[in-house]
């Protein structure tokens, strides 16, 4: 699912490429959110340890089933020349990088850090990117129609062309358990 009318808040177009010619994220989007449907606590909130574990396992999962379907493997692609940097997936036919953000409706997410990497990926030629395809949780889109992260996408896309796209695995959104604050005095 591409942003609602193809907007964040009036300002930053984000356009659906065509989909015979993004034909792996497309493919890829559907194993991952076959896999999300067929745990049924997929959606729950587990913690720092358990969660991490949780997430390892899915992208490991979610690794083996693209592997299987393209023939190829496209994950952890270094992206950046000779620095660590690499991305979830990169499909170079549809200079794409494809970022798996679990934690995207999160406050605190690699979102920034996810669009920095695609920006020096395109500015320094170490790849050919014009598209930077998040797969997140639900909730992930109405985050990102947030001021500061809406401010972002606008700005990767004039100064860079950069196109961002959100799409959600789907199921409702997790629903976080805050802890009250103690009243000083």
């Amino acid at each position: 699912m591409v942003l609602p009318e193809g907007r964040i808040r009036g300002e930053a177009s984000i356009v659906q490429e065509d989909p015979l010619k993004c034909a792996k994220s497309a493919k890829l989007l559907a194993l991952a959110r076959k896999i999300a449907a067929e745990s049924p606590e997929f959606q729950k909130v587990r913690g720092p340890g358990a969660g991490n574990k949780a997430t390892s396992r899915f992208m490991q999962i979610l690794r083996e089933d693209a592997l299987k379907a393209f023939g190829t493997n496209y994950s952890e692609a270094k992206i950046c020349g000779d620095t660590s940097m690499a991305a979830d997936f990169y499909f170079d036919d549809e200079q794409t990088i494809v970022e798996v953000a679990l934690g995207l409706p999160n406050p605190l997410s690699e979102f920034e850090k996810d669009i920095l990497k695609a920006i020096v990926a395109r500015e320094y030629n170490h790849k050919v990117v014009s598209r930077l395809f998040f797969i997140s949780r639900s909730g992930a889109i109405k985050k990102c129609f947030q001021p500061g992260r809406a401010a972002l996408i606008k700005w990767a896309h004039d100064k860079h062309g950069l196109i961002i796209e959100i799409h959600e695995l789907g199921g409702e959104p997790r629903r976080r358990h805050r802890r009250s604050r103690k009243r000083i005095g």
